[in-house]
């Protein structure tokens, strides 16, 4: 069986071993952090940092989290709704003026943290992701594909760059920089949207899942016809410099299960987390009003939009391509968070689900303990 570091409550054996089963099967590393009541349960990790097997993950490892970088990209937006400093109900032109063009006049903050404003494809260079301003007039300027609100199509990679321009319209700051002062900074966590060089020494550079290479390219199942978003994010996309250093705030977040677990804990434990309150409980709550239920047409399957997180019944939390997994289960105060570099093909992926599952056997067992 697969060397496991780290720590866990003998009650989440279970959690642990699911991650060796991982990494005996193939997997090249990862991490899993499971957190009731803010604290840690789990914090465990294995494998290797590198294709090679030749660096050994530490406990310090992090890597790209993809997706799961909109959990953080929301709670930035869910913060300044509960200072009353954003009006999730206004339209987003009321903050960012520009972005009214093209009948966008109506498009609500909400819409855009429920992936129902009507701009899900990436029309443009996958260069320019890293210019901040190129990405953001060129969305300012387009028409939606539907009306706003009336349909959802997850927003890949434009969710991040939209909620983000209203988090800096509002505050005068880049969502990497309000994440990192107002959030993972109170909390001592290492996650970062805009990775410095400093931390370049402990990531995990993505893996491909087998028989593919670094060309391997991001996809939905369901991508509408006539999509543009065919300036597909590669994996060497992912592994490059630029897209460490740029913001992203869809795809682009660094950080180990540990820290994941640790920021979403805010929102199981009705916004304070280890002394440091950043959210009333209404404001955890907003997460998980319902924003739309129905066929998601980029995913091509039934989706539930909350404000910036899938609902799935009592939980709700997101995943990212290859792997990387958060999700919160507030009415037992507890985050499941697994991350990995090595990926597999979506439709062969499970692993996360198998984090969470052995999670939750551990959690009844915690419930039992207490009576």
């Amino acid at each position: 069986m697969a060397d496991i570091q780290g720590s866990y409550d003998d009650l989440f054996t279970a959690v642990p071993n699911a991650l060796a089963d991982m990494l005996d099967a193939g997997d090249a590393g990862g991490s899993v952090a499971v957190f009731v009541d803010g604290e840690p349960v789990v914090d465990v990790w294995g494998g290797f940092a590198d294709a090679d097997r030749t660096i050994p993950w530490e406990r310090d490892t992090i890597v790209n989290v993809w997706s799961v970088t909109k959990t953080m990209t929301a709670l930035c937006a869910l913060i300044l709704a509960d200072r009353g400093e954003l009006d999730l109900a206004a339209p987003v032109c009321r903050y960012w003026p520009e972005f009214g063009a093209a009948g966008k006049e109506k498009v609500l903050v909400r819409h855009l943290l429920a992936h129902t404003a009507g701009l899900p494809d990436w029309d443009g260079p996958v260069e320019e992701l890293y210019d901040w301003p190129s990405v953001t007039a060129r969305l300012a300027a387009r028409a939606p594909r539907w009306e706003p609100g009336t349909a959802a199509g997850y927003h890949s990679l434009t969710q991040g760059f939209l909620v983000g321009e209203v988090v800096r319209r509002v505050t005068g700051r880049d969502v990497g920089e309000f994440l990192a002062h107002e959030v993972t900074g109170p909390l001592g966590a290492d996650f970062h949207i805009g990775l410095s060089a400093e931390h370049d020494r402990r990531v995990a550079r993505a893996i491909p899942p087998t028989g593919q290479d670094e060309d391997y390219a991001a996809s939905a199942p369901g991508n509408p016809a006539g999509s543009e978003a065919g300036n597909a994010v590669r994996l060497w996309d992912g592994n490059s410099l630029a897209w460490r250093r740029a913001q992203i705030p869809a795809a682009s977040g660094f950080g180990n299960a540990r820290s994941v677990a640790l920021v979403q804990s805010l929102l199981a434990c009705g916004g304070e987390v280890r002394g440091a309150r950043l959210l009333s409980r209404a404001g955890c709550d907003r997460a998980r009003e319902e924003q739309f239920d129905g066929d998601d047409r980029v995913l091509g399957m039934p989706m539930r939009w909350g404000l910036g997180y899938g609902l799935f019944g009592s939980t709700y939390g997101w995943g990212g391509w290859g792997g990387s997994l958060v999700m919160i289960e507030p009415d037992s105060r507890m985050v499941v968070a697994y991350v990995t570099q090595q990926m597999r093909e979506p439709a062969e992926d499970t692993r996360g689900m198998e984090i969470v599952t052995a999670a939750y056997e551990g959690l009844q067992g915690l419930q039992g303990v207490r009576g």
